[in-house]
């Protein structure tokens, strides 16, 4: 791929209505289906394409990691580099595993004698404490803007379950019909995505197979939820796949007037 052709790909993803952020973040789990006993490993980065190491590494402080009893496991062997974090799971129970990374976020803007202001600091976290001292109540053309994304990824092992995949009720999340580790290449699935907990319709929904390092395109997919929040997927290949939407609407928690949404999950489809 040529320079030429890189900075179209960077500008197009900077002009996708889905994504408010050009570089996209991933979980690549090692599998996704294994015996009880086994272990996988887990990339985690932000990168241009998904599963290219190619930006930064993704911060772990807000992974959750639930079992298939519904209990909270930590993960072990965490680790971070700078193009990539890494953690490694021992699949002692069996069913299905959701390794999440979870981040609500707050942000303002404002402006004081026709220059803009914005807080946080980039790298710092947003906290009450720090919005009350450090945003003004009655600002010129203040925004407060709160933000939920999660960041997922499943593994089974043995027979699946489904305890931990059921939905919280907040922000935007995934169902999978058929089994979210019981994908196949010459099975089309069916994808539903609820908005704190109801059907979602008309998000634009990305998807991209990996292995856009050694393709000419990025072959991106995309797809709008129906009615019922839910799309048709017609796998090209197996592997795994990146696939995230977004969303933005005035269901805020004050002293946010607006909420932006973001879900991406990455699943793995095997070969029949």
């Amino acid at each position: 791929m040529n320079n030429s052709t890189r900075s179209a790909l960077v500008l197009a993803a900077l002009l996708l209505p889905l994504s408010s952020h050009a570089h996209k973040g991933w979980l690549q789990p090692s599998k996704t289906v294994l015996n009880v006993g086994q272990w996988v490993t887990v990339d985690a980065a932000s990168s241009t394409d998904p599963f290219v190491k190619d930006h930064n590494a993704m911060r772990l402080e807000s992974l959750l990691i639930t079992a298939p009893d519904g209990s909270t496991v930590a993960a072990e062997n965490l680790s971070s580099g700078k193009l990539r974090s890494s953690f490694d799971l021992q699949l002692k129970q069996a069913g299905t595993y959701r390794l999440a990374v979870v981040n609500n976020g707050l942000n303002a803007s404002w402006e004081v004698d026709g220059q803009r202001k914005s807080w946080p600091p980039r790298g710092q976290p947003a906290t009450a404490e720090g919005f009350a001292k450090e945003v003004p109540a009655k600002a010129d053309k203040l925004k407060v803007v709160s933000s939920q994304r999660r960041l997922e990824t499943f593994v089974t092992a043995g027979k699946p379950n489904v305890t931990a995949l059921q939905p919280s009720g907040v922000g935007l999340e995934l169902v999978v019909a058929q089994g979210v580790n019981d994908l196949y290449s010459n099975e089309p699935a069916t994808l539903q995505f609820l908005l704190d907990g109801k059907p979602a319709p008309k998000l634009k929904v990305e998807l991209i197979a990996d292995g856009v390092r050694y393709r000419n395109s990025v072959g991106e997919i995309e797809l709008v939820t129906d009615a019922e929040g839910k799309v048709k997927v017609q796998w090209p290949q197996p592997g795994l796949y990146w696939i995230s939407t977004s969303t933005e609407d005035q269901n805020a928690t004050a002293p946010a007037t607006e909420r932006r949404a973001s879900y991406t999950a990455t699943l793995e489809v095997l070969s029949p």
